[in-house]
């Protein structure tokens, strides 16, 4: 065989490794979103990128497991779930590995990331009061305190303390005013109940629609989702109750994030890095605003025009994320002392 044989077949075997590299360019997404909430962003990326993602969606939980059992065999390179609490015990748990992106650190405020960047926010919901329209006046609460009045007792339905979005509420009353004056306020709410907890936050709503109750306590989006809903029962539902965002006076009403890390033995970390750089970049934000009526976490970007219909701009509690993590335990056991269940 000649030299230009020889040189002209380690081009060619060159040139396919080279293609098939490109060509097989992906990341790894394990997600606690549904994939109805995630997919069209991934398809877009993909578009932009070339690079392919394997989507992996379950229930929070069941991933952190997962990724735990998995360890470093494990084929996920990023973790994205709901709630700064998760993000949190993620971390503790070790799955996360810190990212130095200048585009993220710019984008994403400082509060709304792990403040060693294991993990950054990517939307944002306020967890807001719901009050009827045909039994509550307007201006009768103002802050999440006034649901510890004796004057509601009976009349509040919210969900049970199992829920990571109850226990990220309760860990932001911690972080501000202390244990002692956080269980004060758990026990005053389930002094309050009008029902023992059941059901997501659509059934909160729903149950003030019908009377169950004169007020609930849900995430923003919900409320949202339900007043553009295909289905006229929930889209009449919501028309029944008024948003209150609470605390305006003071230090804010209770923000939380949907956000996602690296895992510590992501194997394609360059592109997951990518991919999180693309979910806060303009058009994924715009994405998450107007489908999914949530905030973005980037400045500069409208809100849906449902969500801007409630009032916005408004007060944000502008607690450090991490802290909802750091207090989850306390929050637990709060809400087994005072008896929500």
């Amino acid at each position: 065989m000649n030299k230009f044989l020889i040189v002209s077949v380690f081009s060619i075997i060159s040139i396919l490794s080279s293609g098939f590299a490109i060509a097989a360019e992906q990341v790894n997404l394990y997600s606690a979103r549904k994939e109805s909430l995630i997919k069209p962003l991934l398809e877009r990326f993909t578009a932009e990128t070339g690079i392919r993602v394997n989507l992996v969606t379950g229930k929070a939980a069941a991933l952190q497991k997962r990724l735990e059992v998995e360890g470093r065999n494990t084929p996920a390179d990023l973790f994205l779930t709901s709630d700064a609490g998760r993000l949190h015990l993620a971390r503790q748990a070790g799955l996360f590995q810190p990212v130095e992106s200048e585009l993220l650190t710019r984008v994403v405020p400082a509060h709304l990331r792990d403040k060693d960047n294991h993990w950054f926010g990517l939307s944002k919901r306020a967890r807001i009061i719901v009050y009827s329209k045909q039994r509550v006046k307007p201006g009768a609460l103002s802050r999440y305190e006034d649901l510890t009045d004796p004057r509601w007792k009976g009349r509040i339905c919210i969900r049970s303390s199992g829920n990571i979005y109850n226990q990220s509420l309760l860990a932001s009353i911690v972080a501000h005013f202390g244990e002692q004056t956080a269980e004060r306020w758990a026990a005053g709410v389930v002094a309050n109940f009008a029902r023992p907890p059941r059901g997501n936050d659509r059934a909160q709503i729903k149950a003030v629609a019908i009377g169950e109750c004169d007020v609930a306590v849900v995430n923003s989006y919900y409320l949202g989702k339900m007043q553009n809903s295909s289905d006229p029962a929930e889209r009449d539902a919501a028309d029944k109750v008024v948003p209150l965002f609470p605390n305006q006076a003071d230090r804010g009403t209770h923000i939380n994030i949907s956000g996602a890390g690296v895992i510590r033995h992501a194997r394609n970390r360059e592109n997951a890095i990518r991919l999180l750089e693309f979910l806060v970049a303009d058009e994924a934000q715009r994405w998450y605003a107007a489908t999914n009526h949530e905030y973005p976490v980037k400045s500069g970007i409208e809100v849906s025009p449902t969500v801007k219909a409630w009032g916005y701009p408004f007060k944000e509690d502008t607690l450090d994320m991490g802290a909802l993590g750091v207090h989850n335990i306390t929050a637990v056991k709060i809400f087994d002392r005072v008896g929500w269940r």
